[in-house]
This record gives structure tokens, C-alpha cells and sequence, in this order.
């Protein structure tokens, strides 16, 4: 366990194997199926998710208790942590930040509890920033937080989705409840700005969607890609993310990786099935 410990919840959409190498502890959220909770960690809760939105069988999710998080950090403790940055899904998305904060008070070392304003790998690429500096000993609590956040504020996320319903039944729209009344003649691109989920731009077609997606990460990239990372994430859209990983590659040779995952069950939930999204975080 590294001097200055990371906490973060399964947004983040880290694999089990990185989190584990750096010492991080990844509360996990849960996602509700006809009645059945399922922790978004669980290997089936993937396809679970998936056949039920497919079904229109309709799904929730359901944030981790303060109970949870006292385990985690008590566990960060027993490890032989002296702090704990605590970094967490926007709380304008999930109640998840209000259960770590009620833990923290009366945890046995000390927790900075940090809202990401962000989700998914642009909150992951923040946790492993920071958890990479808190593992040499080099930076104290308050260093390590300041890292974390930084790297939060600084990445960005911007994603296309089939349709906006799953977003309406959610109540995470924002302001990209205005584009209902045309959802159906276009294809929005949404993006993820102080922590809540907006309209970005209007697309004809899902092909011009994914290739305007494609323009936007490169831009945001800058140069060659050197100075950022990159992540393609989806749900249940396997050939369209690799797809656009290639593409991107191809036009950043200067990345030293991309990251292709699925956007996890919690956020799937929200936007369903389709959802193509790039995470850009500068380093």
C-alpha cells in the first residue's frame, strides 16, 4: 500500500489488474435489474445490464454506503497508509461523494474527499495520476490531492449516444433536456462540463457523430497526442470503439497508449447501449 493511499468508486472505470498494482481501492456502485442489485464490479453485470436496456426493461443504480467507504478507508489504514485522497464520480451525477464524506469524519487516518466533477476514465486517468505519486513517498496528502485534482479539472469528456431517453429517465440531462424535441431528427454529441452533462453539438447521423467525435479528440489532444491520454469507451459497441481507437492512433502517433473499455454498468445504465465516448487527459 502506497504512503498516501487512492479511494475511488467503479466510475472510474479502472480494471481490477491497475488498481491492484497501484495500491487503489475502488468502491463499487450498484446497478439495480428487475429488483436484483449488481455490483458494478461483478463480470456479468456488464452483459446483464446490457440485455435488459435491450429488452426495455429499465435499470438504476444505487451508490455505495458510508459503511463501504469506512471499509475502505479502515482497509487503506490496516495497509499501513498515512493518508487517504478519496476521489470520486461528480456529485451532480450520483449521491456517491455524500457517503464518502460522511465516512471520512470518523475514519482512523486522514481522508481529503475530492469531487472529480468528471466520471469514467477522465476521473480514472486522475486516480492514477494521483496514486502514482502517492506510492513513492514523495508527496504528502496535501500534494497528492492537489494532483488529483488538477488532473480532474483538466480532462475531458465527450461522448455520442444513440439516443437521449436513457438520459431523460435518469434525470442526468442537464441542460441537454432542450434537445429532446429534435432527438429524433439528429445525433447528439454531449460532453461532461462542471460536472454535469451538456449539449455539445447537433449531428445529422451517428457517421458524422463518430467522425466530428474523432475531430474533437484531436484537437484536444494537441500536436502528436505525446503530451495526453487517451481513452475510447462504449457500451456494447466493441467494433465502433476499436474502430475509432485506430483512428486515432493513426492520427496521434505520439500516444503512448490508448485505453478501450466499456464505460462500465453505471454509467451504461444512463446512457444506454451504443454510447461511444474519448476521454482526453492532459498529463
Amino acid at each position: 500500500m502506497p504512503r498516501i493511499a487512492l479511494v475511488t468508486d467503479s466510475t472510474a472505470c479502472l480494471s481490477a489488474e491497475v488498481a491492484a498494482d497501484l495500491g487503489v481501492i475502488a468502491v463499487p456502485l450498484e446497478v439495480i435489474v428487475r429488483g436484483t442489485p449488481y455490483r458494478e464490479d461483478a463480470p456479468e453485470t456488464g452483459k446483464v445490464l446490457v440485455e435488459a436496456l435491450r429488452a426495455h426493461v429499465a435499470a438504476t443504480t444505487s451508490r455505495p454506503s458510508p459503511q463501504d467507504f469506512a471499509a475502505a478507508y479502515r482497509a487503506a489504514a490496516d495497509a499501513g497508509a498515512d493518508g487517504v485522497v478519496s476521489l470520486h464520480i461528480s456529485a451532480e451525477l450520483s449521491a456517491t461523494l455524500e457517503s464518502a464524506e460522511l465516512a471520512a469524519k470518523d475514519a482512523p487516518l486522514p481522508v481529503r474527499v475530492l469531487d472529480s466533477r468528471t466520471v469514467g476514465m477522465a476521473l480514472g486517468f486522475a486516480v492514477l495520476a494521483a496514486a502514482e505519486a502517492g506510492r513513492d513517498g514523495a508527496h504528502d496528502l496535501d500534494a497528492v490531492a492537489e494532483i488529483a485534482a488538477k488532473r480532474s479539472a483538466t480532462g475531458s469528456a465527450f461522448f455520442y449516444v444513440d439516443t437521449l431517453e436513457y438520459l431523460r429517465r435518469g434525470g442526468r440531462i442537464g441542460s441537454a433536456r432542450a434537445l429532446l424535441g429534435s432527438a429524433l431528427a439528429m445525433k447528439p454529441l454531449l460532453h461532461v462540463a462542471d460536472g454535469r452533462v451538456e449539449p455539445l453539438e447537433k449531428v445529422r447521423t451517428s457517421t458524422r457523430a463518430i467522425a466530428r467525435l474523432e475531430e474533437i479528440a484531436v484537437e484536444r489532444a494537441g500536436g502528436d497526442g505525446s503530451s495526453v491520454q487517451i481513452a475510447v469507451q462504449h457500451l456494447d459497441a466493441a467494433e465502433r470503439a476499436d474502430a475509432l481507437a485506430a483512428r486515432l492512433r493513426e492520427r496521434l502517433p505520439g500516444l503512448a497508449e490508448i485505453t478501450v473499455c466499456e464505460v462500465g454498468a453505471v454509467i451504461g445504465a444512463h446512457v444506454g447501449p451504443g454510447v461511444l465516448g474519448v476521454i482526453v487527459s492532459p498529463r
